[in-house]
């Protein structure tokens, strides 16, 4: 079988983390992200741990090239090996299969599933174990979902229980679905006349998310005739108020939009009885607080409430309490611990202001021509900057929160259509892009997006940074997001550099 050279898997950057002999590959037909073992041949989505054990029959041998690879799928296929991943299944399934036959106990700690709460129901491990109507059943399947992700798998049948949940994640581990899938089963039940009023309300922090959003519920929602409008802010209120005006079951809505549209008397909430919070931790960085719970005081008391987050501070914990009532709590992972994406391979560089701009430009040509790379700045007038002078070169593009929505949305379309390869932005890329295959991401001072931006494809991160930063109590707090490796590295470094 032969295999367009595009399409062909690839080695990922070098992971030290990852234990011998395994190697991480790149599916050149879909991004994702995979793992070889050349001893066993084995090929499989899950990250292996350093206590599997290895096969000490197999016989060692060297590492394929890419055409060797392509023809190991081929055969794999057929020898009831894993094979290489499917391109119609995207990265959100990723890695959350698990062995059949598994209880409910044994799927949660195969998953790093812990609920709190009174009678939780178990998770659904399979789409058809959830009972969801045949047309929503067909759209799953359209998409190419071979399994539910473990935050769907036990926030479904909780939420179709009716119960407030809190639900605490990383970003891209598909919880976009594991509360809208249940909202339309709720339309569905109650069968309430839009042209009322909405009756799902979903709110985000940023434009972007709300928009993707938008496009999973028109795209789930579809089949099942609901209607669903998105208000943000920086783009005209005129056509966003021409869409309500016609009805519609579900409203995504950044906060402040929201806000100045109830203002307006242009919108009621008297009917939303189904209240969604993303990214509920994000929303209350950007000061969010004040106009969430303005909003919550025009929703009936009776409704059903489902906080999601990928952190969970006392801030958070303080505003879930006020809202939701008797919830059931659900973690992935470890929530105690503030740590990065162990997907990503990490390396910190120090140096000086000076010298960023050459190493940087090092560091692109080094890559592979069309590799999608994301940098981070601290500030937009650097993104600005940064983008013009890189622009003509490696083309790149800017985006930040002074930029107008359709400006926004260009950019982004260029970067995933790899027209332009590079993007150059503040945090307003932290959360919620769905973007896959990001060869390298590149941070200068804002090291939490290492751990926040999960829901972006990224393998290999080199941040580029100087003493001043290091040196700051509160850098150090948030190094914690980075690798326990580097992290320790780095207080060294802080150490020797006091004596």
């Amino acid at each position: 079988m032969t295999v367009k050279s595009s399409d062909s898997p690839r080695y990922a950057p070098y992971d030290p983390s990852l234990p011998k002999p395994w190697r991480a590959l790149v599916d050149g037909r879909n991004g994702n992200l995979y793992f070889w073992n050349p001893l066993t041949k084995v090929t499989q989505y899950e990250r292996p741990s350093a206590s599997e054990p290895e096969n000490r029959g197999a016989q060692s041998c060297s590492a394929p090239s890419t055409d060797g690879l392509a023809i190991m799928n081929a055969s794999a296929s057929g020898s009831g090996q894993t094979s290489l991943p499917n391109p119609r299944v995207p990265a959100l399934t990723a890695g959350n299969e698990s062995p059949a036959g598994l209880s409910a106990e044994a799927y949660r700690r195969h998953h790093e599933i812990t609920v709190i709460g009174n009678h939780v129901p178990p998770p659904y491990t399979t789409f058809q174990s959830a009972g969801f109507p045949s047309e929503i059943l067909r759209e799953l399947q359209h998409a190419g979902f071979s399994a539910p992700t473990p935050i769907q798998a036990q926030s479904w049948p909780i939420a179709l229980d009716g119960r407030d949940i809190v639900a605490v994640a990383k970003t891209g581990s598909g919880k976009t679905l594991g509360y809208l899938i249940p909202g339309f089963i709720h339309l569905k039940n109650l069968g309430s006349n839009s042209q009322m009023g909405p009756l799902v309300l979903v709110l985000s922090p940023t434009r972007e998310l709300a928009t993707q959003i938008q496009d999973e519920a028109m795209k789930f929602g579809r089949s099942s005739r609901i209607s669903s409008v998105c208000l943000y802010g920086g783009a005209p209120k005129g056509p966003q108020l021409r869409d309500l005006s016609k009805g519609a079951h579900v409203v995504v809505a950044t906060p402040g939009r929201l806000n100045d549209i109830l203002e307006m008397k242009k919108v009621s909430l008297h009917q939303i009885s189904y209240l969604v919070l993303d990214e509920a931790d994000r929303m209350l960085d950007m000061g969010f607080e004040p106009q969430i719970r303005r909003i919550v005081k025009e929703i009936p008391p009776r409704r059903q409430t489902l906080m999601y987050t990928a952190t969970w501070p006392k801030e958070v914990r303080k505003i879930a309490a006020d809202l939701l009532v008797n919830p059931v709590q659900v973690n992935i992972g470890n929530i105690d611990e503030l740590v990065a994406n162990k997907s990503i391979t990490q390396h910190v560089e120090m140096i000086s202001p000076m010298e960023k701009r050459k190493r940087l430009e090092q560091i692109l040509h080094s890559q592979e021509p069309g590799s999608k790379i994301i940098i981070f700045c601290s500030t937009k007038r650097m993104c600005d900057q940064l983008a013009r002078n890189l622009g003509h070169q490696f083309g790149a593009n800017a985006i930040h929160g002074d930029k107008s929505q359709n400006e926004r949305d260009l950019v982004l379309n260029q970067f995933r259509t790899g027209k332009s390869p590079i993007l150059v932005a503040t945090d307003v890329a932290a959360r919620g892009l769905d973007i896959k295959d990001i060869r390298l991401q590149r941070l200068l001072v804002q090291f939490h997006l290492v751990g926040a931006s999960t829901c972006v494809k990224v393998t290999y991160s080199v941040s580029l940074t100087n003493w001043s930063l290091i040196l700051g109590f509160d850098a150090v707090v948030k190094l914690h997001y980075i690798s326990p490796i580097v992290f320790h590295q780095i207080l060294r470094l802080k150490d020797f550099c006091y004596m």
